[in-house]
């Protein structure tokens, strides 16, 4: 169902908190899908079209792409601190050419083969003790922190629109898959420092990345610090590590030695997280193995922001392709800790309005050095 149309059928038909649970989570796990025009030829924005609906195949736990961290870091990595205002850890990644896409679905399709210039890339996802630095030089304000304008709520009382962000609420018994709203709701004060509301903190999870960001947000953050987010060529390049063909980036081995190498759901979703991973929620950064390319948690943990609008891609596009001109929707990378096995490929694409935020997104940022 189109945004639009669904938020218009929401309004008349559920409560202000449910109006805004899916204003706010509307595009959580949608797929990339668009039409197949060439957007490069006419620089249209195209239609963009759900075939996967939110929350289907959660309570499985399939090997359709498990995060990935189990690689041995490779030997010959260059790892700089400093390269921007944030004082990261970047990780430098050689200029190379490789195959982009996966035959598993169709959005990830056709396969093309894409090179992209070297660049620089934070070793991690950005950390809450990152993010603070930067909201501490800046005054910055995030999207969830802001009162939802009355001009994009008109038959909502202003008392109502106060600031936000969605938060996962496992429910008591089973629901519904089809209906994300029965594990999503929209928490009056939930941020970035208050993940889980105005009663919680982020105390002791300096290291945990952050989350309840926007697009914008994590936009503004990678140009303080100098840098920029990744495209999803980039991403993925780095994603894949040094292997090639491989399901996984580590292989094509679900579980290697029989343990889990990735932040991700286990159990019968949304009710109950078995935590076999070692997590709940989102895990401090670096808790898993990186790939073979120095990267943690590209996969798991928390989804990552792309620069790119969400768009078929463009088989003329090859070299440093940075996708579609326009659009409604960023492109999302990763999975996270909230998802199973299924939606946390280094290859799987999803789509968020880029005023959502969430306790599950995140994000990570590039700085591109001649």
């Amino acid at each position: 169902m189109d945004f639009t149309v669904s938020f218009s059928f929401y309004m008349n038909s559920f409560s202000v908190k449910t109006i805004i649970v899916i204003f706010l989570v509307s595009s959580s796990l949608l797929a990339c899908n668009q039409t197949a025009q060439d957007h490069n030829s006419d620089h249209a924005v195209h239609e963009v079209h759900d075939h996967s609906a939110p929350g289907h195949n959660h309570d499985q736990c399939v090997s359709d792409g498990i995060p990935s961290r189990a690689a041995a870091i490779g030997e010959s990595k260059a790892v700089m601190q400093g390269l921007g205002s944030d004082n990261a850890n970047m990780i430098w990644i050689e200029a190379g050419t490789f195959i982009m896409g996966s035959q598993e679905f169709s959005d990830a399709q056709p396969l093309h083969e894409v090179s992209v210039d070297g660049f620089w890339m934070d070793e991690h996802e950005v950390t809450n003790a990152q993010f603070s630095r930067f909201v501490q030089a800046t005054g910055y304000q995030t999207v969830a922190e802001r009162a939802l304008n009355p001009v994009d709520f008109p038959d909502v009382p202003r008392d109502l629109l106060v600031p936000g962000s969605a938060v996962f609420t496992p429910p008591k018994e089973g629901v519904d898959l089809n209906h994300y709203t029965n594990w999503w709701r929209y928490q009056a004060g939930a941020s970035w420092k208050h993940t889980e509301g105005p009663n919680s903190n982020i105390e002791g999870k300096e290291n945990h990345p952050v989350v309840h960001v926007a697009y914008e947000d994590a936009a503004a953050y990678a140009k303080w610090a100098g840098k920029r987010l990744p495209t999803e060529a980039e991403w993925e390049f780095a994603a894949r590590g040094n292997l090639t063909n491989m399901k996984y980036y580590w292989g094509n081995v679900l579980k290697p030695d029989n343990k889990w190498v990735a932040n991700i759901y286990q159990g019968n979703f949304p009710i109950k997280n078995t935590a076999e991973d070692g997590f709940i929620g989102a895990s401090p950064v670096k808790s898993f193995p990186a790939n073979s390319k120095g990267f943690y948690d590209l996969d798991g943990n928390v989804w990552e922001w792309c620069r790119d609008w969400c768009a078929w891609y463009n088989k003329n596009d090859l070299h440093n392709p940075k996708g579609a001109y326009s659009g409604s929707f960023k492109v999302v990378r990763g999975g996270s800790w909230y998802n199973t096995a299924e939606y946390c490929t280094n290859t799987l694409r999803m789509k968020y309005l880029r005023n959502i935020s969430n306790e599950t997104i995140g994000f990570r940022v590039v700085k591109e050095i001649k």
